[in-house]
């Protein structure tokens, strides 16, 4: 089995926002990357999905697959919610084949990695949603419940839009790097919820093996905004323009 390098970045939920993954990777320049993890959901959102295929198509990440990339494949554009939708209006048929050819998870020498949860791509891991209208963290019994099977001491995952790094039993580690591209979002299952990170800062994060173990530095990337707020607005899409601009989906 492949096993990565001692340093590597890990990257996730993208959404289209190509300016933001432009400041994530100058940001990995010159920081000893020795190979870039990219858990999914590429392209999904109102901002620029052929943008961000211009930088993703032929960089050499490893890839999985996402949630919202799976339905840019198997749904009919007329029966996607309006970010899958605009997303693939953009995207040339070459971004989608790639998307075909995307497994559901990767596995290495030692780490494991899906986009959701092995069992599910659209099952949050570390959080649940809450009849409040937000998200909590899981009970450590939930959490652990999900990694069964998985004895990789490594282990990574994304789909919440939330950095997180959490110690299971066994010695092993759970790993979300955040969002590169989508700092928050609204959501209707199991209940209408919403998720912020209250910054519209760019998030992926740096992981160095340190002997048996790694250590996990997140990464929060400024960058202008403009560009994508003003494409999120274009498309009729005011809550996308807020988290993009903001962090928050919420009004004061």
């Amino acid at each position: 089995m492949e096993k990565l390098p001692d340093r590597i970045a890990l990257i996730a939920d993208i959404h289209g926002n190509a300016d933001a993954l432009q400041a994530v990777l100058a940001d990995m320049a010159g920081r000893g990357i020795g190979a870039v993890l990219n858990l999914g959901d590429h392209f999904s959102g109102p901002l620029d999905a052929a943008g961000t295929w211009t930088q993703l198509s032929g960089a050499g990440f490893h890839a999985l697959r996402g949630n919202h990339d799976r339905y840019l494949i198997e749904q009919a554009p007329e029966a996607m919610w309006p970010s899958d939708r605009i997303a693939h209006q953009a995207l040339p048929e070459a971004a989608l084949d790639w998307i075909r050819a995307l497994p559901a998870s990767l596995s290495f020498d030692g780490v494991y990695a899906c986009h959701a949860t092995p069992q599910d791509d659209n099952t949050y891991w570390s959080h649940r949603a809450t009849e409040a209208g937000g998200v909590t963290l899981r009970d450590r019994a939930e959490i652990e419940r999900f990694a069964e099977g998985i004895d990789a001491g490594l282990i990574l995952c994304a789909h919440t839009h939330l950095p997180v790094a959490l110690h299971l039993g066994g010695g092993r580690m759970l790993v979300n790097p955040g969002s590169v591209g989508c700092p928050g979002y609204d959501d209707v299952a199991p209940y209408p919820h919403v998720v912020e990170t209250g910054t519209p800062d760019a998030s992926y994060a740096v992981l160095a093996r340190d002997g048996p173990r790694w250590r996990v530095t997140f990464r929060q990337v400024p960058y202008d905004t403009a560009r994508m707020v003003a494409a999120a607005r274009d498309n009729g899409r005011e809550a996308w323009a807020r988290a993009v601009g903001t962090g928050w989906i919420s009004e004061l």
